[in-house]
């Protein structure tokens, strides 16, 4: 009897243990996107003319025009830069020069030149 009264009290310990495993075992819920810190930081055209290669920018203004494949002229208060926006970051919009637009990407610089490889356009 008393074998029986053990093996009965270790059967519910393992099914108790292995269901409590259970729950912890689950794969956590896919990353979505969410709140990640506090509010971006918005720079201007001269301030990205300074700054060094593939830094993360937002910037505020108006495109202006196209000025090549891809490339386009961009202007804020401060001054105007090149962008590339390849069509996939226009994400379906259509923006106009009377448009205003946040465009999220980061610094392009080289030799000779400093633009803005966008990554994001967001019409205002």
């Amino acid at each position: 009897m008393k074998k029986i009264s053990m093996l009965a009290l270790v059967g519910a310990f393992a099914v108790s243990a292995a269901h409590a495993g259970f729950q912890g075992a689950t794969a956590p819920a896919p990353a979505v996107g969410g709140f990640v810190g506090g509010a971006e930081t918005i720079v201007t055209v001269a301030q990205v003319k300074d700054m060094r290669d593939d830094v993360n920018v937002v910037v505020k203004g108006k495109i202006l025009q196209r000025v090549g494949d891809e490339k386009y002229l961009f202007e804020d208060a401060t001054g105007s830069i090149t962008v590339e926006i390849d069509d996939k970051d226009w994400r379906g919009q259509t923006v106009t020069p009377e448009d205003t637009v946040k465009l999220y990407g980061e610094v392009d610089r080289g030799f000779l030149k400093t633009e803005i490889d966008v990554d994001y356009v967001q019409k205002m």
